[in-house]
């Protein structure tokens, strides 16, 4: 699918109007002010209307007589989308929500490459082997720019699910991509990160053997290797979404309960019988 970013006007009309939805600066249920968007963005209100029918088939937006147009509740947002995948990465930073996207990803990876690797051993052609062996030999090239280890690794995880010649496996690059990208961006450009060639070696040479299960192995390795060196890169994994770090240094302390003291008991006496008294009156 061709992304609308980067794209003239209409393109760059249609991601800031959805990095806006997406991160929050018009809230879900809001109408919005064309007058005021078309003045703010510069574009004529045709070419704003045209933006809005792209986020509308994304399920973002939609429009109602007498109410306008709208955002739709999240609920109803195509959040699989490549370029609504994309948008919220690429707005992100190492916030909070951003390491919780990262986080989500990792764990669809983890549901789906080892599995798709095992395929990928039983199924690989000649033609998968070399462009995993080409992406791999791109991935060793000493190159400055971080954009090159991107990119090679992009090609690398795209090989390995063409590799399993199923179609839907295949089309999930689309879901991967984005966050891998944003993911690979960060590691590449830190000091900190590992040598990735190993790892990758390792799926390559256990699918060129048609080892599913030792590709499953290789691929899990990886992935753990993923997660350390996105630690090292300062963009760690600390819990669910919304759980604040603990606090630094020492627990609070409950303070001591003061001891409970039982009063001492008055002794039980008898009194003398009163005389009787009249009924409903006073005693006497």
């Amino acid at each position: 699918m061709t992304p609308y970013a980067r794209r003239g006007v209409h393109g760059q009309t249609v991601e800031a109007l959805a990095r806006r939805i997406l991160g929050g600066r018009i809230p879900e249920g809001a109408t919005l002010d064309l007058v005021a968007l078309q003045s703010e963005l510069d574009v004529s209100l045709t070419a704003l209307r045209e933006s809005l029918k792209v986020l509308a088939a994304k399920g973002m937006v939609d429009a109602r007589q007498k109410r306008g147009t709208f955002v739709r509740p999240r609920a109803d947002w195509n959040l699989l989308d490549a370029d609504v995948l994309r948008w919220r990465f690429e707005g992100g930073g190492t916030t909070g929500s951003d390491r919780a996207l990262l986080r989500s990803l990792a764990e669809v990876r983890a549901i789906v490459e080892p599995s798709a690797v095992r395929l990928a051993a039983a199924r690989r052609t000649d033609e998968d082997l070399a462009a995993l062996e080409t992406a791999l030999t791109a991935m060793g090239e000493p190159d400055p720019d971080p954009a090159h280890a991107v990119a090679a690794d992009l090609a690398f995880h795209r090989a390995l699910l063409a590799a399993t010649h199923n179609e839907l496996l295949a089309r999930m690059e689309m879901v991967i991509e984005p966050g891998l990208a944003h993911r690979d961006r960060i590691v590449h450009s830190s000091p900190h990160g590992g040598d990735p060639v190993p790892a990758h070696r390792a799926v390559l040479d256990a699918v060129r053997d048609g080892d599913a299960s030792a590709a499953e192995a290789a691929m899990r390795a990886l992935l753990d290797q993923a997660g350390r060196d996105q630690e090292r890169a300062g963009v760690p994994d600390d819990g669910e979404a919304g759980t604040p770090p603990a606090p630094a240094g020492p627990p609070p302390t409950t303070p001591a309960k003061a001891p409970t003291t039982t009063p001492a008991k008055a002794p039980t006496t008898t009194p003398a019988q009163a005389p009787p008294t009249a009924k409903g009156g006073p005693a006497q």
